[in-house]
């Protein structure tokens, strides 16, 4: 069905969409690449949110080449009328002769039609070549179609023996500079970063990618039942990104400080039989929001909330060489154990990599199929 010039055209389209991880959300990231005899006339991938589509990039590099060619595109072309035109009209209109997509599109807004558009144009398509990489490519964007959630990653990061913090709270830095750069590509892959009001009130930290350029900030999420956010601290006085704060509290006079500044939102998850933020519902609002993909930056009770609650995909975990002893701070706050020890794990490796001196651990829930 497919010969080894389809699955090096489409890898060479994959790796176009991967430079779209950035900037992309809300929308997904896609790469296509437009073949004459095996030889590459048109390139290009979907760079942001209301820009040109991957396919149109192409087609304008590729001109009048385009005409009996073969187009491969990691996600199947779109079919309706959004901030910018159908790509598979513009590929009907193009010449072109055969369309190739790693994958249907699970949007109901497309969901097969595009591919059925071309179709009725007699362009010969197919589909499936090299899905399970365009797959992970945008897992972010699946999970908020097809799950009406986000994919959760929780990062976070610890000395050898296991410890995130001295016992009066300090952290900077556990791990080196190398780890701390890789974090940085974690914040701006994630369409959102989420933390909890302890960690704001102990560290007012900014959440912000700040290494290197990006075209968009990942937005910054406070979990704060009681609405405890000082607006003085830097995710409200910092228009960098949005923030939003997920709240129980129904009261328009104390959002008011919080509202005065464009940049922030305030939502309101319901209520769990704890008095805290239902984290399922939680995960609910912001896939509405367009978040697909959403990072975890909390302490040690967060932490346990979130992967007892069972909603976290994977984990991202630094080690340092570091020992930092028996009264510092733990990374999770788990009020349940295994039953038994010998009982298989619930996250396997994806990833082990060494960066300077620590190392990145990645692991999956070993139930899951995100």
């Amino acid at each position: 069905m497919f010969d080894q010039t389809d699955i090096q055209m489409m890898q060479h389209a994959l790796s176009l969409a991967r430079l779209g991880r950035f900037s992309t959300s809300p929308n997904p990231r896609v790469g296509c690449v437009i073949a004459q005899g095996g030889q590459i006339v048109g390139q290009g991938f979907h760079i942001r949110a209301g820009g040109p589509h991957a396919e149109v990039h192409a087609l304008r590099q590729a001109g009048d080449f385009a005409v009996g060619a073969t187009a491969y595109v990691t996600l199947e072309p779109c079919s309706h009328y959004g901030r910018t035109p159908p790509c598979a009209e513009a590929l009907i209109q193009s010449g072109i002769k055969r369309v190739v997509a790693a994958m249907t599109d699970p949007n109901p807004l497309v969901a097969g039609n595009g591919l059925a558009m071309l179709r009725a144009a007699g362009i010969e398509t197919r589909s499936g070549l090299l899905e399970h990489e365009a797959r992970t490519l945008n897992r972010g964007f699946l999970s908020r179609i097809e799950r009406q959630r986000p994919f959760v990653k929780l990062k976070c990061a610890a000395s050898l023996d296991g410890k995130t913090a001295l016992s009066d709270g300090r952290s900077q830095w556990i791990t080196g500079d190398a780890a701390r750069e890789d974090v940085q590509i974690l914040r701006a892959e994630s369409c959102a970063v989420l933390t909890g009001i302890g960690t704001v009130l102990a560290d007012n930290p900014r959440l912000t990618v700040r290494s290197f350029p990006t075209l968009r900030q990942p937005a910054r999420i406070i979990l704060d039942s009681r609405l405890q956010t000082p607006p003085d601290c830097h995710l409200i006085t910092d228009t960098a990104a949005p923030t939003l704060i997920a709240t129980l509290i129904d009261d328009p006079e104390r959002h008011t400080p919080y509202l005065q500044q464009p940049h922030v939102r305030i939502i309101r998850p319901s209520e769990n039989a704890a008095g805290q933020i239902d984290l399922a519902d939680l995960c609910r609002i912001l896939a509405q929001q367009g978040i697909g993909e959403l990072m975890i930056e909390a302490g040690a009770t967060l932490n346990g909330a979130w992967l007892q609650s069972g909603l976290v995909d994977e984990i991202v975990y630094y080690q340092s060489a570091k020992i930092l002893g028996n009264p510092a701070r733990t990374p999770f706050a788990l009020n349940e154990q295994p039953q038994a020890l010998a009982a298989p794990a619930a996250w396997h490796s994806l990833s082990v990599e060494i960066l300077g001196n620590d190392i990145k651990w990645v692991l999956a829930r070993a139930d899951s199929a995100a």
